[in-house]
């Protein structure tokens, strides 16, 4: 029987996961997490074949959540799910660990296909981010500006995006707020934007490119 694991915000996201695997691999077991505290809980308690996450949930540290299971549980399969722009974020957490990145609007057969590869220990990426990862090979910088960051700066400038200020965000990654500030400053240069009007204008422009 496999086991599975839902990492997200919203109920019916969720619940339409859930109705998708149980119909699909039954039986089965569906456990489910809206934030990372839970997530961590329900890693503490059993092992899965498969975790699906969102990107990106507010006040939460995704990044930082797939980096821990990376290191803590080596084994574990994950495969992203968001609505989060692919070429911003999917290669950030392909290298954190996770074995996959699913947009929400994939159609049925690319969210099986997805689901199977990761299942049977294959990484699933989509044609369009295989060929920014060509494109990547060929080139002596990133192609992607966000690439430029470094895991602490990209942390947070997803969470300036998910609408966090300086105070909120040194609480979500136990930092002092002097130290959140500084890498906003450092990443604010790397990006040559002035505040998080232009730092969002600027993802914007990667969203469809």
């Amino acid at each position: 029987m496999k086991r599975f694991l839902l990492i997200d915000d919203h109920f019916v996201v969720r619940s339409g996961i859930r109705g998708l695997l149980m119909e699909l691999y039954k039986p089965c077991e569906v456990y489910e997490s809206e934030n990372s505290e839970q997530a961590v809980n329900q890693l503490r308690l059993r092992s899965y074949d498969l975790i699906i996450m969102d990107v990106q949930i507010p006040k939460n540290d995704m990044l930082g959540l797939m980096e821990y299971i990376h290191i803590k549980y080596p084994a574990a399969k994950v495969l992203m799910f968001s609505m989060s722009p692919e070429n911003i974020y999917a290669k950030r957490f392909l290298k954190a660990g996770a074995r996959g990145f699913l947009p929400k609007d994939s159609s049925f057969d690319e969210t099986l296909r997805a689901i199977n590869l990761v299942l049977n220990n294959r990484k699933y990426i989509s044609d369009s981010l295989a060929e920014s990862l060509a494109e990547d090979t060929l080139s002596d910088n990133p192609v992607n500006p966000f690439d430029r960051l470094s895991s602490r700066e990209f942390e947070i400038a997803s969470l300036l995006l998910n609408g966090q200020n300086l105070s909120e965000i040194a609480r979500t990654l136990n930092l002092q707020p002097s130290t959140v500030g500084t890498h906003k400053a450092k990443l604010f240069k790397k990006m040559n934007v002035e505040n998080v009007l232009h730092l969002k204008e600027l993802a914007s422009m990667y969203i469809n490119k």
